[in-house]
């Protein structure tokens, strides 16, 4: 008996089956282990440098690209802020691809010496005498090429349920997207409902949203012990009905309306501009790069005069509510997503990921500058809560596929 307990304690070692079928167990080194995390801890090393340098230099992207290119105009600075996005969704799946069939450490290293060189080259786009705004496109667009890191990969084979598979890209897009809006319309929303000035808004958000990445990290460490008690498709599920509940807060309520900002910024109406203008002025507002300020919600925005105000109260406990809920679904759908994947090589896969990430992080700011401006935040929000409920739904109805390889009783069947 003091064998057969043994036995059940080690490990199985994926994809490896004798003539019989039989899975051969084995027992992780000491020495192995401590290789394991030491290449774990510099990978979150990287990422953690990357995102910070991501952080510092989106914020200056527009009053960059004005001084070094007089001529770029408002359209052109929505295609310089999704060529970062874009540049990482084609670069996913090949870098997937390589880490599939070379040592893992070769496309990682190459990814970073393309970020190294795009940073150079975004530093030095002022130097051309002319065109230095298509020269910012490509450095941005090879920023994000750079960024798209391969992920630690297994290397045996075996056969993968593609409805989960792509159930989970989809659950991945929306969260992502779901969030890139959050993160887009917050300065917006709250220079329009409390008339703060830029200043203001940039100043509180960023308190606002340094307190959600504490409470991010706090998530984090709470996901492992939670994950081991309800498991991962649980705690997906938990995560998108906490972001719903979130959204559903922000609805407005009551007969207070919020005040009037009788001009508008720039004296004309933003519903009569394009679509890459209308991205422009919420990037700007989120960046806080000019020195008008607002003094309240605009009139030309019609529903400004026929909606309710949302209070600080209802933003705060939303802002709270999708803190907790983002970081539960993001990381759920990545442990889901690889342990659905099994012991297949997980490359392009992970790419593939990474990609649609990237896609809902184009479409989010895009969808919200359209909506809100035209809609106002009854409708937007309501469309997200729609989207939230769909996503819970598609969940529901494949949740008994969302289990890992080894897990499942046959190739491709569902648990029993």
């Amino acid at each position: 008996m003091a064998v057969h307990g043994a036995t059940d304690e080690k490990q199985p070692l994926l994809g490896e089956r004798g003539p019989e079928s039989e899975q051969r167990d084995v027992i992780e080194t000491e020495e192995h282990r401590r290789s394991r995390w030491q290449s774990i801890r510099i990978l979150y090393l990287t990422m953690f440098l990357s995102s910070v340098g991501f952080s510092i230099v989106i914020m200056s992207v527009w009053p960059y690209l004005q001084k070094i290119d007089p001529t770029a105009d408002a359209s052109f600075l929505g295609w310089i802020i999704a060529s970062y996005s874009l540049g990482q969704m084609v670069a996913s799946p090949l870098f997937g691809l390589w880490s599939n069939y070379r040592p893992r450490k070769e496309p990682l290293v190459i990814s970073i010496f393309i970020s190294v060189a795009a940073n150079c080259l975004y530093a030095y786009v002022h130097v051309p005498p002319s065109h230095n705004k298509y020269y910012m496109l490509v450095a941005r667009a090879l920023v994000g090429f750079g960024a798209a890191n391969p992920e630690e990969v297994h290397d045996a084979q075996g056969s993968i349920d593609q409805v989960a598979v792509i159930t989970t890209n989809i659950l991945f897009f929306i969260i992502l997207f779901i969030f890139a809006l959050f993160e887009t319309i917050a300065t917006p929303l709250t220079m329009d409902m409390y008339a703060w000035t830029r200043e203001q808004a940039v100043l509180y958000n960023g308190i606002i949203l340094a307190a959600l990445g504490v409470e991010a990290v706090i998530v984090f460490m709470g996901i492992k012990i939670l994950s081991k008690r309800t498991g991962e498709r649980m705690l997906l599920l938990g995560g998108f009905i906490i972001v719903f509940i979130g959204f559903f807060i922000l609805l407005p309520w009551g007969n207070q309306f919020p005040k009037i900002q009788w001009e508008d910024l720039h004296n004309n109406t933003i519903s009569d501009t394009s679509s890459g203008e209308r991205v422009t002025y919420f990037w700007k507002l989120s960046a806080g790069n000019s020195s008008e300020g607002p003094t309240g919600c605009p009139v030309k925005q019609s529903w400004c005069l026929s909606t309710p105000m949302i209070h600080l109260a209802q933003f705060l406990v939303a802002a709270v509510l999708i803190g907790m809920g983002y970081p539960t679904c993001n990381v759920m759908s990545y442990t889901l997503y690889s342990k659905i994947l099994g012991p297949k090589p997980q490359g392009v896969y992970m790419g593939w990921l990474t990609a649609s990430g990237s896609g809902a992080r184009i479409l989010g700011p895009v969808f919200v500058s359209q909506a809100y401006t035209d809609l106002g935040p009854r409708w937007s929000f309501s469309l997200v809560c729609g989207i939230l409920l769909l996503a819970v739904a598609l969940l529901g109805a494949v949740y008994r596929r969302l289990v890992p390889f080894t897990g499942r009783p046959g190739r491709g069947q569902e648990e029993t």
